[in-house]
C-alpha cells in the first residue's frame, strides 16, 4: 500500500522519472488499499500502475519492471535500471536521485539496502513488515 500511494503522489506532484518494480499480480483484494481499479485484476501490479499514473499525470516517465528483485537475475536487472543515467547523466554511478523502498519483506529490503550500497546512492525506507 506504500508504494501505490507514495507513487501516486510524486507523479502528482510532477516527478521527472519513475521505475516500478513488483512481481505480482492486481488481485480483487488490492482494491481496498490500493489505487488499482476492478478492471486491472489479473494485469501485472506495475503495468496497471503505468497505467492509472499516465492517466493521472502523461508527463512524468514511468518504467514498469515486474520483477522479483530477489533473484540473481532480477536483482542484475535493479542495478542496471539504477545505473542507467540516459534520463539524467550524473557524475555518479546511479542515474537516479532516491530509491524509495517500499517494501514488505526483510529480504527485498536487504536486496536494496545492499545496491544502494554498492552504487553510493541515498534510499528511504518505508515499506511495512
Amino acid at each position: 500500500g506504500v508504494g501505490s500511494v507514495a507513487a501516486e503522489m510524486l507523479t502528482r506532484c510532477g516527478i521527472g522519472r519513475l521505475l516500478l518494480y513488483d512481481y505480482d499480480t492486481v488481485e480483487l483484494a488490492n482494491m481496498n488499499r490500493l489505487f488499482f481499479r476492478p478492471e486491472q485484476v489479473g494485469m501485472t501490479k506495475t503495468d496497471a500502475a503505468v497505467q492509472t499514473l499516465s492517466d493521472i499525470n502523461p508527463d512524468v516517465v514511468l518504467e514498469s519492471y515486474t520483477l522479483n528483485i530477489t533473484t540473481v537475475k532480477g536483482f542484475e536487472t535493479f542495478m542496471a535500471s539504477l545505473k542507467n543515467q540516459t534520463f539524467r547523466p550524473r557524475k555518479h554511478d546511479s542515474g537516479v536521485d532516491l530509491v524509495l523502498s517500499c517494501v514488505d519483506n526483510y529480504e527485498a529490503r536487504m536486496v536494496v539496502n545492499q545496491a544502494c550500497n554498492e552504487l553510493n546512492q541515498t534510499w528511504m525506507e518505508s515499506g511495512v513488515s
